[in-house]
């Protein structure tokens, strides 16, 4: 079959500003993948930005390479693990003291793999289910608590998944964490609203980047990408723009919705 011409990776847009004056804060930012890319669009957009990532090494790199590129804007950086509580609300005061404030929290973190159900061990299970889908309620509730004590609006996105909604084999875990996420995102922002907060997130069907291919075989993401009326994996860019959207002041009657980002139906 004859690969439509749209099927041809586009060129990054540039910055238009969505961003600017504003403090985003990132986790799960180190690396190449879809947090590294949304503070990457952050600063592109005109924020100042805090990345976290438990990684330090990997983080202290990502921190070299923004400021690199983007020498004239704040980049800051702060160590956490997710799965604590202490230090995700240590981040998020750590957060609010560096940058001066938060307007935005993207909660970007979360944990795949392949394993079926009949095999998984609890383990596995809890493992995913903590980074995934727990995390993003101990940053939401922190955030929460930040923004009602400082009584100003804010802006949270989560990155959610496309198997929220679909079944795929070998991913209960995952799906069944990101449709937990779906569903915190949801009834959060009903209740973020009486504080002015506005809470969306995004769900994707495939960006390809190396730390995905080293927990998925390149046979299944060859497939996947193939299913997609482009023919092609999404550009991490191309998540990290509607993230900008979405926390932009462009969206502020949007909260509580899931925005899809898939070339299939949902």
């Amino acid at each position: 079959m004859t690969k439509s011409p749209l099927a041809a990776i586009p060129e990054e847009i540039g910055g238009h500003d969505l961003l600017a004056g504003k403090k985003v804060v990132v986790t799960a930012a180190a690396g190449t993948g879809i947090g590294f890319a949304t503070a990457r669009r952050a600063l592109l957009e005109g924020a100042d930005v805090l990345v976290s990532d438990f990684h330090e090494r990997r983080l202290g790199e990502t921190v070299e390479n923004l400021k690199g590129e983007f020498g004239s804007q704040q980049v800051e950086s702060f160590v956490c693990d997710v799965s604590s509580t202490e230090q995700v609300d240590a981040l998020i005061a750590a957060s609010a003291e560096k940058l001066g404030r938060i307007d935005v929290l993207v909660n970007n973190a979360g944990l795949g793999g392949e394993t079926p159900v009949v095999d998984m061990t609890d383990e596995q299970w809890d493992r995913v289910l903590d980074i995934t889908l727990n995390s993003t309620f101990r940053a939401t509730r922190a955030a929460l608590r930040y923004f009602k004590s400082v009584g100003r609006g804010g802006v949270l996105v989560n990155n959610a998944s496309v198997l929220g909604w679909r079944a795929q084999h070998s991913q209960a875990h995952y799906a069944a964490a990101k449709a937990g996420v779906m569903a915190l995102t949801r009834c959060s922002a009903i209740e973020a609203a009486e504080y002015g907060v506005r809470i969306n997130a995004v769900a994707p069907s495939i960006a390809r980047h190396p730390f995905l291919a080293k927990v998925t075989s390149e046979e299944l993401l060859d497939d996947l990408a193939s299913r997609e009326a482009y023919g092609r994996a999404a550009e991490v860019w191309e998540i990290a723009a509607t993230i900008a959207m979405l926390a932009s002041d462009y969206t502020t009657y949007l909260t509580g919705e899931i925005v899809s980002i898939s070339s299939q139906r949902a």
